[in-house]
């Protein structure tokens, strides 16, 4: 399957070491040095090696949380266990990836960089296509057998440049991650049955609004995590939701019969008042509030967040009960959200680095998908934040403070850089709530997502019309998602929409579509995003 947009940090988890010496440490935790390497020969001897020394930088998507309260990072317990678990020595800083064109500007690079999304990524400036970065085929190839078994062929794609592998990914095995949530307790309720089409979807939320549900179904500026009726109609207006109608490579939402039905769908929804009147303001701030307070009957999120909002809506309405069922499905039976790309991060070795050193940087990450480095990033430090019983069974201690909960974002998120970061198995085994989110994923979310076409790097008609581009993959362009809105609040006629999709081409919708049909036809930079 390939999909192909950066998205936002997910949180991630992996490998631990017994915190006593080094020579305690059980047969099947070996350091990085000692992994598995050309055809299964043990590197044991490397182990008397100094350290590898590499300036290290993470990239972020916030300004706040953990890493902004150590005064020195290079001094942090958990980046002093991964220098010991790895033998190497890092100089390590976290960035906000939007402020990565004053480095590039300024020629001060590190070593080692990762960054959000791709190598078309606009933090990245075209720094690949320029040279700044060494291809890693061949280092990979020698170096990181885990690596070039588990990463998908869709993820090292993304991460490719002209024919070369410029980038080690952390990957999404599975592309679908978006859930439609339902309360459980509430339906039970209304005598009604899990909703499976758009109607019986209606009935649910009408028969909420019926029992007193304050908002049954929660709604959010942009349509973002609220685009569960234009999955359904499968016109969702995201930068990789093209798709090929008769010779050329279109916007979905260029569909104007299944378009004006999504869009009376939400006008009925807004009508009657199965969403918030002010739906369209909603920022993300008060949409997590009202999750949080457990006022929606039905909402759009993440599967990976389960266990969060049975906990979070358990304290606020202890007799919530909280599901994921399937999404429910258009007149055409198609249903659920988009894909999202199979890169998340990339992380590039800097062409100065010499031979050497770019070869145990490569071991380092090939260490990251190894069993001992999934128990640390997902546990920390036996004795410290989790212990072994004579069986082996792990109790760890899951944070129970802010302080605490980002800590181990920092450790199982930021820190594990390269790894399938779909879900953290090792962690949802521990409880129900976890054993729930697994099953979702296996049962329902791997039956949906909408295929379509996304190019990377993006088209360069994008940046020519900002209005018509997606500003980040779950949003739509701004001349669209305008129209949208105004014609839900009844302000335009929702027959209008052809002369919105004629508007679009007359503002440069007509350049965007010539680009993106001769990169397809080209094959450049061009696929088709479908579920694995």
């Amino acid at each position: 399957m390939k999909k192909w947009v950066g998205i936002g940090l997910t949180m991630v988890l992996a490998t631990s070491l017994a915190a006593g010496c080094s020579g305690n440490k059980p047969a099947e935790q070996k350091p990085v040095n000692e992994q598995t390497d050309n055809g299964g020969k043990q590197q044991a001897d490397e182990g008397k090696k100094n350290p590898t020394k590499f300036s290290y930088l993470l990239p972020t998507t916030v300004s706040s949380g953990y890493h902004t309260r150590v005064p020195d990072l290079n001094k942090d317990k958990w980046v002093l266990k991964l220098e010991e678990l790895t033998n190497v020595d890092l100089d390590i800083k976290v960035m906000e990836d939007a402020k990565y064109g004053v480095m590039f500007a300024s020629n001060d690079i590190p070593d080692v960089v990762g960054s959000i999304g791709g190598p078309g990524s606009k933090s990245m400036s075209g720094s690949v296509e320029s040279g700044i970065f060494m291809p890693l085929d061949d280092l990979l190839k020698e170096h990181a057998p885990d690596l070039m078994k588990l990463i998908p062929k869709a993820a090292w794609d993304t991460v490719s440049y002209d024919g070369k592998i410029y980038g080690i990914p952390e990957f999404l095995k599975s592309p679908s991650r978006r859930a439609t949530y339902i309360r459980t307790d509430l339906l039970e309720k209304t005598g009604l049955k899990a909703p499976t089409t758009i109607e019986e979807f209606l009935d649910v939320l009408r028969a909420f609004k019926k029992i007193g549900v304050e908002t049954p179904y929660q709604m959010r500026e942009n349509f973002k995590y609220a685009d569960i009726v234009l999955g359904a109609f499968d016109v969702l207006p995201y930068k990789d939701q093209f798709e090929l109608v008769d010779g050329q490579v279109v916007p979905k939402f260029f569909d104007s019969e299944n378009m004006q039905k999504a869009l009376q769908t939400y006008k009925t929804m807004y009508e009657e008042g199965l969403i918030p009147k002010e739906f369209a303001t909603i920022s993300s701030t008060d949409f997590t509030k009202s999750l949080d307070a457990g006022k929606p009957g039905m909402w759009s999120q993440n599967a990976s967040g389960l266990p969060g909002y049975r906990t979070t809506v358990g304290r606020a309405v202890p007799e919530a009960k909280i599901d994921i069922i399937p999404s429910p499905k258009g007149p055409e039976g198609k249903n659920g959200y988009f894909l999202y790309s199979p890169v998340v991060r990339t992380f590039y070795i800097n062409k100065n680095v010499d031979e050497a050193r770019a070869i145990e940087i490569v071991k380092f990450f090939n260490w990251m998908v190894s069993p001992q480095a999934e128990e640390f990033f997902t546990f920390g430090i036996e004795g410290d934040t989790y212990t072994k019983d004579a069986s082996g069974l792990i109790n760890y201690k899951f944070p129970d403070t802010k302080e605490l909960q980002e800590e181990e974002s920092w450790r199982s998120g930021t820190m594990w850089a390269v790894h399938d970061s779909t879900y953290n198995k090792l962690r949802l085994e521990l409880n129900d709530d976890g054993k729930a989110t697994l099953a979702a994923f296996d049962n329902v979310l791997s039956q949906e997502g909408l295929p379509g076409i996304g190019f990377y790097p993006e088209l360069i008609t994008f940046s020519k019309f900002p209005d018509l581009a997606a500003p980040q993959p779950d949003v739509g362009p701004k001349l669209i998602i305008d129209h949208m809105v105004k014609m839900i609040y009844g302000k335009e006629p929702i027959s209008d929409w052809p002369k919105v999709i004629e508007e679009y081409k007359a503002k440069g919708g007509d350049e965007i579509i010539k680009d993106a049909t001769e990169r397809w036809n080209n094959k450049v930079g061009a696929v088709q995003i479908e579920r694995q």
